[in-house]
């Protein structure tokens, strides 16, 4: 895995940085702050303290304080996984998340500010409303249907509650291939990624929910459609703060959502950048996502802040792993600083391409057919990082069906998902995703992804012993 990991006992080993995630709930509880100052005293400049925190004090921060790669012991994970004080951090995010996002409308509507300081405003709630689409990727994530409906409440101020339907199980099943449209490509900007992974996403989630649907004997439009019940709770918020505030909090509360969404887009492309999984010709689909194909960095603050999503090959490989328990590896490209810092970056094309092409390259030795390239620029990337000699490019781009599992028995009725222990029993079924009660592991289809963690497909289950049923 690492050469960072500890090796102590897990009785005599504590997190230092247990009571520091405190600082991720905070970040609300600041911007509402800071909202309240200004109205109070009066001082516009207030208005500013969060935009400020975001983009420039972080950074720095980031910058001062450096990185820490080292891994709780093995031994210490369940207990890390366990503990419900963890849990009740993310959980805290929730409440001063809707009351920022109240207040600032009403400051929005009602105040008399010159029209940089509702800019101001809408910066303020927007970003904490797109750092809450990270606390909805937590809970979204976990298994327990408790969390898995906070993650779509916290999703609802942010307008992106396709984001539960299509982070889960269409990004974790495609990242880092051509067919992802959250995967960014080398030599394309985030402008240009910004509006295809938007439509593309929604495009993604919307489909999804229509085969589940489908599989379920059901209309894409009805009441059963996740994406629709998640954007209920948008429309239920945001028109009962237009009724209440009038058609200037829908302004508002529209810029906002949409500058929270543009927080989790460059986030997304910072993630995969340029990172490509081969595809496997023999066995008919691409490979395994690994740690090298996920941006990491163990930048301290900027990881207290995100829930550790900057240690992303260890989501990747593990998705409903807790925060607390991810890990770093050795062999995963490493970004030169935090996403804090690497936003800003991003948003300027020119100085993201110096700082990021020649390391795609180096990460893929300098033979860039491995790698995910933006097509209009595929030549002149070609020309200029190009070292090993050129090879064919995978030329997939459609959801290969998986081939059928090598010595698995055809009349088992368990099977276990190695990856998140879900166990698939064909007299239960998967209800929920349109799996009968009493359909066999044969008629699955070949490519059917696991339900709860996504990264593995019907291929890589393994057989359970068959258990005995009362008549």
């Amino acid at each position: 895995m690492n050469t960072s990991t500890l090796a102590a006992p897990p009785q005599s080993w504590r997190d230092g940085k247990r009571y520091l995630w405190l600082l991720s709930p905070l970040v609300p509880v600041l911007s509402l702050s800071c909202l309240l100052l200004a109205y109070t005293t009066g001082n516009s400049l207030f208005l500013w303290g969060m935009p400020v925190f975001m983009y420039g004090l972080l950074p720095l921060l980031d910058t001062l304080i450096g990185t820490d790669p080292t891994n709780p012991p093995d031994s210490a994970v369940a207990g890390l996984e366990q503990d419900r004080y963890y849990r009740a951090i993310v959980f805290a995010y929730i409440p001063a998340q809707f009351a920022a996002t109240i207040f600032g409308a009403w400051l929005f509507a009602t105040g008399d500010y010159a029209w940089w300081n509702l800019g101001a405003i809408a910066l303020s709630v927007g970003i904490i409303n797109g750092i809450a689409i990270n606390t909805g990727h937590e809970l979204g994530h976990k298994t327990n249907a408790l969390e898995r409906w906070l993650a779509r409440l916290t999703l609802a101020p942010v307008a992106y509650g396709h984001f539960f339907i299509e982070h889960n199980k269409g990004h974790h099943k495609n990242v880092a291939t051509p067919i992802d449209p959250a995967s960014s490509r080398m030599g394309e900007s985030f402008w240009a990624f910004l509006p295809r992974t938007m439509a593309g996403s929604l495009r993604s989630a919307w489909h999804i929910e229509a085969e589940r649907l489908k599989r379920n004997g059901k209309r894409v439009w009805s009441l059963s459609n996740e994406n629709l019940q998640s954007w209920a709770l948008t429309v239920v918020l945001f028109g009962a703060l237009s009724l209440w505030l009038g058609p200037w909090a829908l302004l508002f509360l529209v810029a906002q959502a949409f500058f929270g969404a543009t927080l989790l887009e460059v986030v997304n492309y910072i993630e995969h950048y340029g990172l490509l999984r081969q595809y496997d010709d023999k066995a008919g689909r691409y490979e395994r996502c690994a740690p090298r194909h996920s941006w990491n960095s163990n930048h301290i603050v900027t990881n207290l802040f995100l829930y550790q999503l900057q240690r992303h090959s260890d989501h990747h490989a593990n998705p409903t792993r807790r925060y607390q328990a991810l890990r770093h590896f050795d062999d995963s490209p490493q970004l030169p600083s935090g996403y804090s810092s690497m936003i800003l970056v991003a948003y300027c094309p020119p100085l993201w391409f110096r700082m990021m092409d020649h390391r795609v390259a180096a990460h893929h030795r300098g033979d860039l057919s491995k790698a995910h390239l933006h097509a209009p620029k595929r030549a002149a990337l070609l020309e200029r990082w190009q070292r090993a000699p050129l090879r064919a490019t995978p030329a997939a781009t459609a959801t290969p069906a998986a081939a059928p599992a090598a010595g698995v028995a055809a009349d088992a009725d368990r099977y276990l998902c190695p990856n998140c222990s879900y166990v698939y029993d064909a007299a239960a079924g998967c209800p929920h995703e349109g799996i009968a009660p009493g359909t066999p592991w044969a008629r699955l289809p070949a490519n059917w992804p696991c339900p709860a963690c996504a990264v593995r497909e019907k291929v890589d289950f393994q057989p359970l012993p068959t258990v005995a049923r009362a008549a």
